[in-house]
């Protein structure tokens, strides 16, 4: 029965890819799978407002070769992807719009130490860029270089930016491109959160996550009939063919740049089909920094995967990325339940029941398993489960769903209504004795003073642009904070401010950050590309049993032995100025500038060995170092 599901399965594959266009989505994922995805932010203290284009390019033989390039409607985040190799950073303002360089635009180059290098996996964080006004003579690409015009004209690729739902780029069409050809999709036109009306302070935005093949325009029916006085849709629009996770890390970093950008206060998500999946991997993964984020809708999710994505996987001579998180008995799909969301998220579960039965198939939607929607831990983590008479795509138009719908946001703000209500905190600070460079993101650190208050108050971080200086952070669960600024290479002073936060003041805290030499990083989890494809998060090791972690350069040598503690330790020890290292973390302070070599031994693992140059001020490629395990033959 296997064998006969598999050929069918390669029968609808080949219709669906047109042709059995096989060799097309096998280079697809061999692409995908051997890349990795550039991302920081460009930022312009000249005040450049205007579009801005960002690449990634090598030099060979002498010449220069532009890997990826994106637009951005402003200066903002921004994300490449290339293959495995070594890069520089270019960025302008495109003054025109011609998606040319020409003289007198605005440049900006990424002034790291040691080139960018692309390993074929994961994501190279951190690599900010300022624009300035500089001479061309002095720029490595020359005026007159071309970005690819087309593109340039096209949708910017940075958050926020605003949508014609009816644009090419949106459609269906468009959308299916997006499954079977991931990398093509995410080269021209990447991967962002939209939206349809410029942001409102004080209306809620609800984001829209789309599913497998799916567009923007599968939710025309929820923007046509919310009541836009009071919420305003964001949509969430990806290739849904790439892997699971690199799509929730992907969905994180735009939500992070807005937040930077808008700070808003309060965000729903609602999600369809393998949406769901991308948003619970972002709770899971990124929530505990998005305490706005207040509710999560999903329907017709297949939380259990789908046992067709494994015998794809199994059998097709070509297999689309998403498929492997599919498989029901994958590392994905086993790992999805094995924590809770974040306890500031109300989920519900909506579901659909409108399919068939067949010797080949259970019961389901129409395409989706009743038994995985179903799943019992989903069901168990929801406040409600709501099951309609639809099929899987009806759900997305179907009145009475939309009824229930408007019922949950209802009944969601009558609960934030009747809470406690939250504050506010104004923060200034100034970076001291900086040059021109990138300044990196200040985080605010506000943590619970007495035992019970941090058993009743989760810690609050907010990052922070060098522009938000003496502005207002919030909202925030009111009481006693000890109140922290944390800045990758910078001091901070002083280390700690006690504040009391309440409803009917804003009280006003003050930093100085003085540049310092600095080292943090972590141990990543194992994993190949497989487990860690081009743009997933790699988390820090659990397990790990390092032994020592040693720093030698610049007339110093310093060791370090981990023990086994939280995070937050080595925030609280890099604050206070001194060396630290526990569990899969590492942090080494008041270091002089210059080169430096780290080792880290660790059981199981052969020693580790990399080279780093520390640049009081300025902060360090963020790329988890991953150790290799001592293999017995």
């Amino acid at each position: 029965m296997t064998k006969i599901i598999g050929r069918l399965l390669l029968v609808t594959l080949c219709v669906a890819v047109g042709g059995c266009s096989l060799v097309k989505l096998s280079e697809e994922s061999k692409a995908f799978y051997a890349s990795t995805v550039l991302v920081g932010r460009v930022d312009s203290p000249s005040g450049w407002r205007g579009s801005v284009i960002v690449a990634a390019y090598a030099r060979k033989s002498g010449h220069i070769s532009i890997a990826h390039q994106t637009l951005l409607h402003e200066p903002g985040g921004y994300e490449l992807i290339v293959p495995k190799g070594e890069y520089a950073l270019f960025a302008f303002g495109d003054t025109n719009g011609n998606g040319v360089f020409d003289a007198g635009e605005p440049t900006g180059e990424y002034t790291g130490a040691a080139p960018i290098v692309a390993t074929g996996t994961g994501v190279v964080a951190s690599l900010d860029l300022v624009l300035k006004d500089a001479s061309p003579a002095r720029t490595a690409i020359p005026v007159g270089t071309s970005f690819n015009a087309s593109a340039a004209r096209s949708h910017s690729t940075q958050a926020g930016a605003l949508a014609d739902l009816d644009a090419p780029i949106f459609s269906a069409e468009n959308g299916t491109r997006g499954y079977w050809a991931p990398m093509e999709f995410f080269k021209a036109a990447g991967g962002n959160v939209y939206f349809l009306e410029p942001f409102d302070p004080n209306r809620i935005p609800i984001l829209f996550v789309h599913g497998a093949g799916g567009s923007p325009q599968d939710w025309r029916y929820f923007f046509d009939h919310i009541d836009r006085s009071r919420y305003q849709p964001w949509f969430f629009y990806y290739p849904s063919g790439a892997a699971l996770d690199s799509m929730a890390y992907l969905l994180y970093w735009k939500l992070f740049n807005l937040q930077l950008r808008y700070h808003f206060e309060t965000l729903y998500i609602t999600a369809h089909s393998m949406g769901g999946l991308v948003v619970r991997t972002f709770l899971l993964n990124h929530g505990d920094q998005f305490p706005q984020a207040k509710l999560f809708v999903s329907l017709s999710t297949p939380w259990a995967g789908e046992a067709t994505a494994e015998l794809g996987v199994k059998h097709s001579p070509a297999v689309v990325p998403s498929w492997i998180d599919m498989q029901p008995q994958g590392r994905f799909m086993q790992a999805l339940f094995a924590r809770r969301l974040p306890p500031t998220v109300d989920y519900y579960l909506l579901f659909g029941h409108k399919g068939g039965y067949s010797m080949l198939r259970p019961n389901n939607d129409g395409t989706v398993t009743l038994a995985s929607e179903l799943r019992n831990p989903a069901q168990a983590e929801a406040r409600m489960v709501y099951g309609f008479d639809e099929d899987h795509v009806s759900i997305l138009s179907s009145p009475q769903v939309f009824a229930q719908y408007q019922a949950i946001l209802a009944n969601v703000e009558q609960k934030a209504r009747s809470g406690p209500q939250p504050g506010h905190v104004r923060v200034k600070f100034a970076f001291i004795g900086h040059d021109d460079g990138p300044k990196g993101l200040p985080v605010l650190l506000l943590t619970p003073v007495d035992e019970t208050a941090r058993q009743q108050r989760a810690k609050v971080t907010v990052a922070l642009r060098a522009e938000d200086t003496d502005g207002r952070v919030g909202p925030i669960p009111t009481g006693l904070y000890d109140a922290s600024l944390f800045a990758d290479s910078y001091k901070t002073e002083p280390r700690k401010v006690r504040v009391q936060i309440g409803t009917n003041r804003t009280p006003t805290l003050s930093f100085q950050l003085v540049p310092q030499g600095a080292l943090i990083g972590y141990v990543g989890a194992d994993g190949d590309v497989i487990d860690y494809p081009a743009g997933s998060y790699r988390p820090p090791h659990e397990t790990v049993k390092i032994v020592s972690i040693t720093l030698t350069g610049a007339g110093t040598r310093r060791k370090l032995v981990p023990r086994q503690a939280g995070h937050d330790d080595i925030v609280e020890r890099y604050l206070a100025g001194e060396d630290a290292a526990f569990g899969a973390y590492f942090s080494f302070v008041d270091l002089p500038a210059g080169d430096y070599e780290l080792t880290i031994l660790a059981e199981r693992y052969r020693p580790h060995t990399s080279r780093y140059t520390v640049v009081p001020g300025r902060q360090q490629q963020l790329n988890p170092i991953v150790l290799e395990p001592v293999t017995h033959d």
